[in-house]
């Protein structure tokens, strides 16, 4: 609908009705939505509400929204979209191509992670991979689209602009029998965590066993190095070893300090095992990665027999691939680390394909780096013994993570139990 503008005593005003589709009730949406806009400054109608009658059925609602001028009615749209309010009507989007390679044209349409479509020849068509943070570009046959990180943007790209023909959708909520539905907090900070690993584990077991449509979704694992001070790296490696994670993304921290464990037993020259630390320790992880840097690689040192557990170790043996993104501070790096922060985010892109869960372990800067690239549609687990941290994945725009405040260790020792048995921690006795 085009924008209707109305005139009073003392200001100029311009409106425009909007549509809000799904749970909009009992998942909240709708009081967020009608929040923004009243701290925006603006004023909204509530036209029409159309409440589903169960708790399966979607809600239907139109507003009208008033603000002091179409500047700030169009930042406040971008900012309610987040939460699926789209404008009405059925104009086309509009498409301006890139004139200089990295640089998308004024106005280019900034995306969500929720599920997109732009109308295209009068036909709605849904945009490949939803990302937030990116453009729109449209191939030059007119048929599909998909989102375009700023530095891929190339002279001739079709992007679109503005948000005119232009729709999302929030994901939808999960209301099947044994789904991961009993956290109605974004944080659960008090919740028992045996039930919590255990709607967990029901989680990866659904996505690896027994998806809707019978294809397995993948789990994705973001580590931090806590993973290994806290001594979950053979929980974790257990996991990878049995099938349960088929992505793992990292830093050099947490894949140097895997390696330290695995070779020397210590981390960051701190004995795993409780012994007192010993003496120039603190070089430990330097010497493993020096040695690294020797064979060329990780699966190097794997072929050569040098590394022989671990949760590289067992990536490399079971082809699990891993994407470590380096950091100004890291030391060496292993010669695995993508020191380009952009090739790194490249990298990580390439293996989200099939991704149906992620899980967040004891990372900030990582997991909020992966959140950026990940579809709201992926169910985001984020587990840090800081609820802080848990909540800044919502904080930058992820709003489907759900975070668990606990310890690290416990936790992922737990979720091994659950999904790989009881062997694993033999495993780890034996070796491999």
């Amino acid at each position: 609908m085009a924008l209707v503008q109305t005139t009073g005593p003392s200001a100029r005003a311009v409106s425009e009705v909007v549509r809000l589709d799904g749970h909009v009730l009992d998942s909240l949406v709708l009081v967020k939505v009608l929040d923004t806009i009243v701290d925006a400054g603006a004023s909204y109608k509530i036209l029409e509400l159309d409440v589903g009658t169960t708790n399966r059925d979607e809600s239907h609602v139109r507003i009208e929204v008033s603000c002091p001028d179409e500047a700030a009615l169009g930042a406040l749209l971008e900012r309610v979209q987040v939460h699926g309010v789209n404008r009405e009507g059925q104009e086309e989007a509009h498409l301006v191509p890139v004139d200089q390679d990295g640089v998308l044209p004024d106005d280019f349409y900034s995306t969500t992670n929720l599920p997109t479509w732009v109308r295209l020849s009068g036909h709605w068509v849904e945009v490949g991979q939803p990302e937030m943070d990116c453009a729109v570009v449209v191939d030059l046959d007119g048929t599909t689209a998909r989102t375009l990180p700023m530095h891929r943007a190339r002279r001739g790209d079709r992007v679109v602009v503005g948000m005119h023909g232009v729709r999302v959708a929030p994901p939808r909520r999960s209301a099947g029998p044994g789904e991961f539905a009993f956290m109605t907090s974004e944080v659960s900070s008090e919740k028992p965590k045996g039930l919590t690993v255990e709607r967990v584990a029901a989680t990866l077991r659904r996505a690896r066993l027994h998806d809707v449509g019978g294809q397995s979704r993948g789990i994705l694992a973001v580590c931090g190095p806590a993973v290994v001070h806290t001594g979950a790296a053979p929980a974790l490696a257990a996991l990878v070893r049995e099938g349960w994670v088929q992505a793992l993304f990292a830093g050099n921290g947490f894949a140097t300090h895997d390696i330290e464990a695995a070779v020397l037993g210590t981390s960051l020259g701190v004995p795993l095992s409780g012994a007192e630390p010993s003496e120039h320790g603190h070089a430990n992880h330097l010497r493993v990665i020096n040695t690294v840097r020797r064979f060329g690689s990780i699966a190097n040192a794997v072929d050569a027999g040098w590394l022989r557990r671990g949760v590289l170790y067992e990536c490399v043996r079971a082809g699990v691939p891993f994407v470590l993104g380096g950091s100004v501070r890291d030391d060496g790096p292993l010669p695995d680390v993508i020191s380009d922060t952009a090739a790194a985010a490249d990298a990580m892109r390439e293996h989200l394909g099939g991704i149906g869960v992620a899980l967040m372990l004891a990372s900030t800067l990582h997991a909020i780096a992966t959140g950026n690239l990940l579809p709201a549609t992926v169910e985001t687990f984020c587990v840090d013994i800081n609820q802080a941290v848990v909540t800044k994945l919502a904080d930058r725009g992820s709003h489907q993570a759900l975070g668990i405040v606990t310890d690290v260790g416990l936790f992922v020792g737990d979720l091994a139990d659950l999904l790989c048995g009881p062997d694993w921690r033999a495993q780890v006795t034996r070796g491999p």
